[in-house]
């Protein structure tokens, strides 16, 4: 039985698409599933994106305990949580309930550029400002610290001489939409593989 995904976005939900085509794409063989997607936000696009694939969508009060954000995902009996630009931070309780079950992206190779407040044209225009060379894009698990949870997969992208953060953040947006579906399959296999060895 696949395993059953909660999307949590605050945004246009761009990694949110390319989540549904990939396992879409996967029919038979997919070993996740999206069946919510949730937000912060009532206003956000990424919900009418859902919507449009028949996917079942809420919108929750990220400002509260996490009593509510646990309640939609214990309700759709939710296996693993994958953030796609969603820009709260997540509640303790959903992290102790969740741990090892939470998945985010970062537009950069952390622990380089991550923290508190790094996140979106931030990321990449510190990336510019700090002269490297190469940036990339990092998934990882979420722990109670900003970007600080073991990392699952990493890829590097140049730095080219005459970018802009408007410009390095498309080329690294692309790479998120190849790398992320991929790396949440790979977390959502190892989890039901854990699953059987612990049944």
């Amino acid at each position: 039985m696949p395993s059953r995904l909660a999307v949590l976005v605050s945004g246009r939900g761009s990694n949110l698409q390319a989540i549904i085509e990939h396992f879409d794409n996967l029919a038979r063989e997919r070993v996740a599933k999206v069946v919510l997607v949730a937000s912060n936000r009532a206003e956000s696009p990424a919900l009418i994106r859902a919507a449009t694939a028949s996917i079942d969508i809420a919108q929750f009060n990220a400002a509260d305990d996490g009593s509510e954000l646990l309640g939609l995902l214990r309700k759709f009996r939710i296996d693993l949580v994958v953030l796609a630009g969603y820009l709260k931070r997540i509640q303790p309780a959903v992290i102790n309930e969740y741990a090892g079950r939470i998945v985010n992206i970062h537009p950069a190779l952390l622990p380089a550029f991550g923290g508190e407040g790094m996140y979106g044209a931030r990321v990449h225009e510190a990336v510019i400002a700090s002269g490297a060379k190469e940036t990339g894009v990092t998934v990882h698990l979420v722990d109670d610290e900003y970007d600080r949870g073991p990392i699952v997969a990493q890829w590097r992208v140049p730095v080219n001489q005459g970018d802009t953060a408007e410009s390095l953040a498309a080329r690294v947006l692309a790479v998120e939409h190849v790398v992320y579906p991929r790396a949440v399959e790979m977390v959502a296999i190892l989890q039901q593989i854990e699953s059987k060895r612990t049944d």
